[in-house]
């Protein structure tokens, strides 16, 4: 992990704002809300636009190109178009200068340590049903979820004190990390799930990686590629390290599409990350060819068409 690097001194970052500097080659914005200070690559993970130069409101940061939202104290992506968190670094003052130790490499999570901003460490852990849980109490960006942000930034709906509503789930069980992990809209998927010890276990299944790719969201239309129709086949087949190797087959609605890259890239990111998969591999067909017949009522709902 790197060093803390001396950025500023304290009493040059008056009041509420945001600032950039460059530590080694690499462009961050620190931002100062209600005295507390965090850092974010001045990067927006929709298309790369500069997140030091968008709106700070709040502790929320707005990218000047398309207008979506991060959370500056985490770098979760909040509002769309953006799908993906920015890297948040750690930040700590020792009453003269704001240090900032850069996060981000292979050894480091993406999120900032709670214990060198103890603005973070208010994120308490909670339970479900008096047992233990990896979910933590929701950000403000979730608000309009209902739900909980859980280990990888997916998110849970759940009633406090009570499991109803979570198909499968024991009275009295513990939702474990892998559930919380799953991305589905309830935490659990109906098929697939198992009473395992006092807790659920997802058997991973066709329908469970369905519901994970419902979180790839096209940057142009803003409807996840499930409803749209560009999900033609899921395939497990079994892996090298004792899990599955999903195989899916997409395409794009046109052959020179530019957003490709960034579907196939979520793609294996938002499935590589669910429990029990090994690896992912996308093949891009285009036949049959893309057509709007191939969209859920759903998706025509949302763009209008009837």
């Amino acid at each position: 992990m790197a060093d803390f690097v001396k950025v500023a001194r304290v009493d040059s970052l008056a009041g509420d704002g945001k600032w950039m500097f460059e530590i080694g080659e690499r462009l961050v914005v620190l931002f100062r809300v209600e005295g507390q200070f965090f850092c974010l690559d001045d990067v927006c993970t929709h298309d790369g636009g500069p997140l030091g130069e968008g709106r700070l409101e709040g502790h929320f940061i707005a990218c000047p190109r398309h207008g979506a939202k991060f959370d500056v104290r985490n770098g979760h992506a909040c509002t769309m178009p953006a799908t993906e968190a920015t890297i948040a670094h750690d930040v700590k003052v020792d009453g003269t200068f704001v240090w900032v130790r850069l996060r981000g490499g292979d050894e480091d999570s993406t999120e900032p340590d709670a214990a060198s901003n103890p603005e973070l460490a208010k994120a308490s852990s909670v339970s479900l049903a008096g047992g233990d849980s990896s979910v933590k109490a929701g950000h403000e960006c979730c608000e309009g979820h209902g739900g909980l942000h859980a280990a990888g930034g997916a998110i849970v709906d759940w009633n406090p004190g009570s499991t109803a509503g979570a198909t499968g789930v024991p009275a009295g069980a513990t939702v474990a990390s892998s559930v919380a992990s799953s991305g589905s809209s309830n935490g659990v998927c109906a098929a697939g799930t198992a009473a395992v010890s006092g807790a659920v276990a997802v058997v991973l299944c066709e329908d469970l990686v369905r519901e994970e790719l419902k979180r790839v969201i096209d940057p142009e239309l803003f409807v996840n590629i499930v409803d749209l129709g560009l999900v033609y086949n899921v395939d497990l087949v079994p892996g090298e390290m004792g899990g599955s190797k999903v195989k899916i087959d997409m395409t794009m609605t046109s052959p020179m599409c530019p957003a490709g890259p960034q579907l196939i890239a979520q793609c294996k990111q938002f499935v590589g990350q669910m429990s029990g998969v090994d690896s992912v591999e996308v093949k891009i067909v285009m036949d049959p060819p893309w057509t709007p017949a191939k969209m859920s009522d759903s998706a025509r709902d949302q763009l209008g068409i009837f």
